[in-house]
């Protein structure tokens, strides 16, 4: 059985064939659409590497979530491993081709990913300014303790009133030994906080958050020891 010609034709002694990038290249061209066509294609291109790029930050969970081809995910791996800036340009075009053989559902899919870590980098850092705030209002007054239950009823009462009070003791002894020093002429320790003000910032985010690990929630002060 013989095989059906494909159809085409002829341009400068080279078969085109009907349908194929060459064709549709030279029917832009005709049309007078061509430079238009090709800014689209460089643009397009320039996106899919700057989304290449972005993908570098992407965390660990989500990355394999995504399940990548392996051709992909060994070049990221090889794109953070360089340090010559040469070597890094050249890498990332190489992510940026890459990127192009992937679908639509896969794009979206890594769009959907980055998204999703920065919405979430968004409120951990919402929810740590919250626990802030509380901690240092119970620690300035009971009277906002009510308020606090009111909202938080399944918060131990016992536990968090015994935190307030020491993280009192603990500012009150700090201010103590710092007038102590000036006293004597003395530059005042460094301003340290207690396990009570630490624990007290981690019980009140605890509640805060609906019991959700508290992961990169440490503050400043928290992490004084």
């Amino acid at each position: 059985m013989s095989r059906k010609p494909t159809k085409g034709y002829f341009v400068r002694g080279k078969f085109v064939a009907e349908g194929s990038e060459l064709d549709l290249e030279l029917k832009a061209e005709l049309k007078g659409t061509w430079d238009s066509t090709k800014t689209d294609l460089k643009r397009e291109s320039d996106a899919l590497q700057d989304l290449g790029k972005e993908l570098l930050t992407l965390r660990r969970g989500l990355l394999e979530r995504l399940q990548l081809p392996d051709k992909l995910v060994e070049a990221l791996a090889e794109a953070l491993r360089i340090t010559n800036f040469e070597g890094k340009r050249r890498q990332m075009q190489f992510i940026g081709k890459q990127m192009r053989k992937l679908d639509e559902q896969q794009i979206a899919a890594i769009k959907d990913a980055l998204n999703e870590q920065r919405n979430g980098a968004s409120i951990g850092k919402q929810q740590t300014q919250i626990a802030e705030h509380w901690r240092d209002r119970l620690i300035e007054s009971d009277d906002h303790l009510g308020v606090w239950m009111d909202q938080f009823p399944a918060t131990d009462t016992q536990q968090i009133r015994a935190l307030m009070r020491q993280a009192r003791k603990d500012e009150a002894a700090a201010k103590a030994k710092a007038a102590e020093a000036e006293a004597k002429g003395q530059t005042p320790p460094p301003a340290t906080k207690g396990r009570a003000y630490r624990e007290l910032f981690q019980l009140v985010r605890f509640h805060i958050t609906g019991g959700e690990a508290a992961e990169g929630a440490d503050t400043e002060d928290d992490a004084d020891e």
